[in-house]
């Protein structure tokens, strides 16, 4: 214990920085354990659309999705769905929605406000598009 007290008074800053640091991985994990929303995998992705017939909610640029997309899906841009703008989303709050980015990256905060809406069944898909992609998954270019 003597030996862990000489070793933070030497190094504030370090351990400052580690106690900031664990807090931060600590929230993270409670955060997305208490999430309404998953994260989700291609083959869970897969499943889901093909079984329970889920609609796939693409958050990226109108040019990047023209580009390429997941068959059926619907172009909603996160500002869209801040907005409450969501279209033809709101005919399907019944089916499950996977919620798809660039990367994975920024579609929890859309998908927790698909909720927040009145979706129940949202989930996030993990890597995004370029995941999707990057395993040989079909894109639909155009619309």
């Amino acid at each position: 214990m003597q030996e862990i007290m000489q070793f933070v008074s030497r190094h504030p800053i370090l351990c400052i920085a580690w106690i900031g640091l664990l807090a931060a991985v600590l929230f993270t994990t409670f955060k997305g354990l208490t999430s309404k929303v998953k994260v989700i995998t291609r083959g869970e992705a897969t499943r889901l659309i093909n079984k329970e017939e889920a609609v796939v909610v693409d958050l990226r640029q109108r040019d990047d999705f023209r580009k390429g997309h997941i068959a059926g899906a619907i172009n909603l841009l996160p500002a869209e769905i801040k907005a409450n703008n969501l279209g033809e989303l709101e005919k399907h709050k019944d089916k499950p929605i996977i919620v798809v980015d660039g990367t994975g990256m920024q579609a929890q905060e859309p998908a927790n406000t698909l909720v927040k809406a009145g979706f129940a069944n949202v989930t996030v898909l993990k890597d995004g598009i370029s995941g999707w992609s990057g395993e040989n998954l079909p894109l639909v270019r155009g619309k």
